[in-house]
């Protein structure tokens, strides 16, 4: 009985925006001569594991201060990518893997979120393995996705924390 009482007293939450438009088509992947974007999958978690472990170190530096993923165990991860997975299939947030075209090796992910800044339709982060740092994927994967999200998607502006902000998708 406490409990109806409580609720009643909160105002109803307010409405959701949905993330995209109800019409809008999400993209399945995205793929270059060099690499393939399509969701990340609880199918992915040993590679994508495997791709994480070994880039802790840039990891870190991307989102200094996180935890993340220091103490991160296969179980775990599997769990992060089905939440991910399940954030695509109701589109309240997008999760790709980049995977080589032949699918035997995770390279990095990008993420494509709701975003509170003000200004801002949305924020994406990404990363590409450590190891593939030295060859510039990581800033070819940007440059990509960048021209992906103009061309592809109904954002007009695109926050990209922890990377250059000149005004445009």
């Amino acid at each position: 009985m406490t409990s109806s009482i409580v609720s009643a007293a909160l105002p109803p939450p307010e409405p959701r925006r949905p993330f995209v438009p109800a019409d809008f088509a999400v993209p399945e992947r995205l793929e270059t001569a060099e690499f393939r974007l399509r969701m990340l999958s609880v199918n992915d978690v040993v590679k994508d594991y495997d791709a994480v472990m070994s880039s802790a170190l840039h990891l870190k530096s991307l989102w200094p201060g996180a935890a993340w993923p220091e103490g991160l165990s296969l179980e775990q991860n599997l769990i992060d990518l089905g939440w991910h997975q399940k954030e695509f299939q109701i589109r309240r947030s997008f999760a790709y893997t980049v995977v080589t075209l032949s699918e035997l090796r995770v390279l990095g992910c990008v993420y494509i979120d709701p975003t509170h800044r003000p200004g801002y339709d949305a924020e994406v982060t990404l990363w590409a393995r450590q190891s593939e740092l030295a060859g510039g994927l990581e800033v070819r994967l940007y440059a990509t996705v960048r021209e992906w999200l103009r061309s592809s998607w109904p954002f007009a502006r695109v926050a990209y924390p922890g990377r250059p902000i000149d005004g445009s998708v």
